[in-house]
């Protein structure tokens, strides 16, 4: 970010913005709360009333092709446009349509395809809403409360996906998916409220000038910024191995648990409930400490925690071990996706961040699927505890080209080392290489 953007966005930032982040944040938790009611509900209502592995996929593939197809072209708008008013604008096309599937099931019409364009329709929704979050925070946080912040935002969603599931459940058993489909539509309406009346976000620098360029030239230029950036370029590349090298753990663990521990239900669900109270304390952890003064020595440490604990997944005989060895990936991940986020944050320049977080989401919804197509297929030919070996000692060893990338290591510096730099006429600040 140009030192003349950071100045004005912080000077411009109010002194009461621990306010306005409560607000940002409570509204997104209340709507990732409904949309997370009605994401299980979905699933569950699809598998109870098909019991069909075709179906399910069917589901899956319209819950996250849209976004990554959107995310690009989302990324322009968040740069072009204000972007509280494209969250407002996502929450509401998702609001309406799950309304309207509401009262189409209320009067007796739910045939299984509705479910599968309301996938399509949130996803499309979470497209256009994700890179505007990303680009909005560092609007409304002072750079160096950054790192709390984010860490607060992922505590708060582990815990919301750990309740929702049990409350989801809890619904279905005693309601119809219609009342979920309404809670939905009510805890929308609430985010929608607290965003409009009481939240003043300023409108970023770019979304007040005349926008002379098309929707192409725009996503072209966000492209090569990231193409000539050599620290977006690099972390982008980690991030998409590190991605594809997490899927065995992230989707085959409960088919390994099934096969190697017995089929009962209680151990899914402690395997799901382990990883997301692992992911709370480790959000609470970085809020609280907030990593090492450089940023890559904290996913470094991530990553090393995430490889070895994965490998160990693939041969402790004992389940509670098992499950230890899982909550401690849930504590590591906070420590890789919170200094990532931030450090988008802090050296992207404002006006790119909605396409760079936009790229970040295309590659965030597509890694793992892909890794998945690889994986999938193997898991029925060899033991699963082999692939969580394998993957989990490359997680270990990608530590190692963390540490050993020169232009990743001067990236996570604290700025005050940076700045310390220049004045020295030390290196090129990374944040300017390539432009």
């Amino acid at each position: 970010m140009r030192l003349t953007d950071k100045y004005v966005i912080e000077a411009d930032k109010k002194t009461n913005w621990q306010k306005s982040i409560i607000l940002f944040l409570g509204s997104q938790s209340i709507s990732l709360f409904g949309s997370s009611l009605v994401q299980y509900a979905i699933m569950w209502y699809i598998t109870l009333t098909t019991q069909s592995g075709v179906m399910m996929t069917i589901s899956i593939i319209c819950g996250f092709v849209p976004t990554f197809i959107l995310s690009p072209v989302a990324g322009v708008w968040a740069d072009r446009y204000n972007r509280k008013a494209l969250i407002i604008l996502s929450d509401s096309l998702i609001a309406i349509s799950t309304l309207i599937l509401a009262i189409l099931f209320l009067i007796g019409y739910d045939a299984l395809w509705l479910l599968f364009v309301m996938s399509a329709v949130r996803a499309i929704g979470t497209g256009i809403q994700t890179p505007a979050v990303g680009a909005i925070l560092p609007q409304l946080v002072p750079e160096d409360k950054l790192t709390k912040v984010n860490g607060t935002n992922g505590s708060i969603q582990a815990l919301v996906m750990l309740v929702s599931p049990m409350v989801s459940g809890a619904l279905l058993t005693m309601a119809s998916i219609e009342t979920i489909f309404f809670i939905d539509v009510i805890t929308a309406a609430i985010a929608i409220i607290i965003l409009f009346v009481f939240l003043d976000i300023p409108v970023h620098a770019k979304a007040l000038q005349k926008q002379t360029t098309s929707y192409f030239s725009d996503l072209q230029q966000g492209l090569t910024y990231i193409k000539n950036h050599d620290f977006v370029k690099q972390f982008f590349v980690f991030f998409a191995f590190f991605f594809v090298l997490v899927a065995p753990a992230a989707f085959l663990t409960p088919l390994q648990i099934t096969r190697s521990f017995g089929d009962d239900v209680w151990r899914l669900t402690a395997n799901e409930i382990a990883y997301s109270l692992g992911m709370i304390l480790g959000g609470i952890i970085m809020a609280s400490w907030g990593g090492f003064k450089n940023k890559i020595h904290t996913m470094t440490i991530s990553s090393f925690i995430i490889g070895a604990c994965t490998f160990a997944l693939g041969f402790v005989p004992v389940f509670w071990l098992y499950l230890i060895f899982m909550g401690l990936i849930g504590v590591a991940m906070p420590f890789f996706n919170t200094p990532s986020t931030v450090l988008l944050q802090e050296k992207v320049e404002g006006d790119y961040l909605g396409r760079v977080f936009g790229v970040l989401g295309m590659i965030a919804t597509s890694m793992m699927p892909l890794g998945m197509l690889v994986f999938g297929p193997i898991s029925d030919i060899i033991k699963i505890e082999w692939l969580l070996m394998g993957t989990g000692f490359l997680l270990f060893i990608q530590g190692f080209f963390l540490l050993g990338s020169k232009v990743l290591i001067e990236a996570g510096k604290p700025e005050a080392v940076l700045h310390k730099l220049r004045n020295q006429g030390g290196r090129q600040h990374p944040d300017t290489g390539g432009h």
